[in-house]
């Protein structure tokens, strides 16, 4: 039984207003879907425009073969206002605090009147291919800074702590302005060189009581580093980290002076703390007008261009043998026969190679 005296009859609502004309709607429809020009791409970038910055660099991470084409045009055109910065690595095992100290140096150069771009490397998933790309929740003071401007991407399938296009981020990013680049790896441990290959300044961040200590007379990444820092030396760790420096010195002084002419430092920090943070500044500053004078700084600026010039060759090799349509079915019947016993992998690729 309907009862319309009832307190529980339900009432007609208020109809609620359009927020958004349809007029409006359309006209932001027309605006998602109109592509901007090469050309005002590589206006907003030389205006140093941080929404052109960052769609050119996704435009420079793309697969799209039209992207790729698009991207190549804007990095082409913004090449002759790039090579003016100081490339910063750096790199550490998880936990050693990168985020942190990329923060407070940031924001120390900021403070400075520099302009900081920092790249930051998460690791994909090798099972869903995703990343977390977190670098901007951790670094919530520098995220917020105008002179700073910090882009996180995934590390894809490269090896190396970088991700592929890391590179040509970096061209955009100098030719936008930014004085400074710093680049965060990924950060697994001794495999981390590739980002040597790209930077003038490498930096190896470790932890003091950690087992570090006895990395320092391994070759390899350490052998690389132009400085090591002793990150969270503070409270308790302040005096490990001061064990570990005479550590990690000893250590160096193995090694055979660089071609730089520059003897690696062993300075302790406390990001948290902002202390250590002016020495390590002053420290890069010496190593960069010491190369210059020496000829070094561009040397190895040459070394590395010719570098990641047969990287992309190689890359492009792959990246053609792989589309090709007559590999990709005869791959297919490769793998059949493989795990069917009727061929070997070495056998099975030459004969793919040949096609």
């Amino acid at each position: 039984m309907n009862d319309k005296s009832s307190a529980l009859q339900e009432k007609d609502g208020v109809s609620k207003p359009e927020t958004t004309s349809k007029a409006s709607a359309e006209k932001i429809k027309i605006s998602r879907a109109r592509q901007n020009s090469v050309s005002e791409f590589v206006t907003g970038v030389l205006k140093g425009n941080i929404t052109f910055l960052s769609k050119a660099i996704t435009l420079v991470e793309s697969t799209n073969i039209k992207h790729q084409q698009k991207a190549n045009d804007i990095l082409n055109r913004c090449l002759p206002h790039a090579n003016k910065s100081v490339r910063i690595g750096i790199t550490g095992v998880p936990g050693v605090g990168k985020s942190t100290f990329i923060e407070t140096f940031g924001k120390y150069l900021t403070a400075q009147g520099k302009k900081v771009a920092v790249l930051a490397v998460d690791p994909s998933s090798s099972i869903n291919k995703g990343s977390i790309l977190g670098d901007k929740t951790r670094m919530e003071a520098l995220v917020t800074d105008e002179n700073a401007f910090i882009r996180p991407s995934p590390s894809g399938t490269s090896l190396g702590g970088v991700a592929q296009k890391t590179r040509e981020s970096i061209i955009l990013c100098e030719a936008a302005g930014f004085d400074t680049i710093i680049i965060e790896t990924v950060g697994v441990g001794q495999s981390e060189t590739v980002v040597h290959s790209m930077v003038d300044f490498f930096l190896l961040l470790k932890l003091a009581g950690a087992g570090d200590e006895l990395q320092g007379i391994k070759r390899g990444i350490i052998e690389m580093a132009d400085a090591i820092v002793i990150n969270k030396a503070d409270g308790e760790n302040k005096q490990n980290a001061k064990i570990a420096k005479v550590a990690f010195n000893r250590a160096l002084h193995l090694y055979p002076l660089k071609e730089s002419k520059w003897q690696p430092k062993v300075l302790t920090a406390s990001a948290l703390h902002n202390s250590g943070i002016e020495e390590i500044d002053n420290m890069i500053l010496t190593y960069i007008a010491i190369t210059k004078e020496n000829a070094y700084f561009n040397k190895k600026r040459n070394e590395q261009n010719k570098f990641w010039l047969l990287s992309t060759i190689e890359q492009q090799l792959k990246t053609n043998f792989y589309q090709n349509p007559k590999v990709k079915n005869a791959l297919e019947e490769e793998i059949d026969n493989l795990e069917n016993g009727k061929t070997t992998p070495f056998n099975a690729a030459k004969r793919l190679l040949d096609l």
